[in-house]
């Protein structure tokens, strides 16, 4: 359960947007404390969003709304990451290519160099650094590869639960 307390439903929401109210962004502070709450929950269980509110506050919505809301919201920034994700594997794949063909690239020179000036000296020196900048190329799509996607998917589950969470209004005086 994620508790959030209001003095009032705009509170939650962009006042500066420009869409009719119950289609506006988040306020940037609510979103934060929301997500940054879910991070902390179990990975697996359901959320539920506890608003609380004054009820003389409570004006026109009605937690349906609310949920519409957050539903809207929280399914546009999951969009927004999985686009994120796309951009983030393109890249990758961009620059595996270009990594391979440093590296098929600096493999043919050493070969070269191996061969003009031998496995001794200077060749050999020559040779082996032009080996450790191919693999050096391939560095940032490997670690794009096998590390960098696994957060940005993270955070889209995680958008995805919030957008699929249970908003409920608890009054207080």
């Amino acid at each position: 359960m994620i508790e959030i307390s209001v003095n009032a439903p705009e509170q939650l929401f962009n006042s500066l947007d420009p869409f009719p109210f119950r289609e506006r962004d988040l306020d940037k502070a609510a979103e934060e404390f929301i997500v940054a709450w879910a991070r902390e929950l179990p990975g697996r269980s359901a959320l539920r969003i506890v608003v609380h509110i004054p009820h003389a506050n409570l004006g026109s919505w009605n937690a349906e709304e609310m949920q519409s809301a957050f539903r809207s919201y929280f399914s546009y920034r999951a969009d927004m990451v999985g686009r994120d994700l796309s951009e983030l594997f393109r890249t990758g794949r961009r620059s595996l290519q270009i990594g391979l063909a440093v590296l098929l690239a600096s493999v043919a020179v050493s070969e070269f160099v191996i061969a003009r000036f031998g496995h001794a000296g200077l060749g050999a020196a020559l040779s082996e650094g032009l080996i450790i900048l191919g693999w050096v190329a391939n560095w940032r799509p490997l670690e794009i590869f096998l590390y960098d996607w696994w957060p940005v998917v993270g955070l889209r589950r995680l958008y995805r639960r919030l957008s699929d969470a249970r908003v409920e209004f608890a009054f207080r005086t």
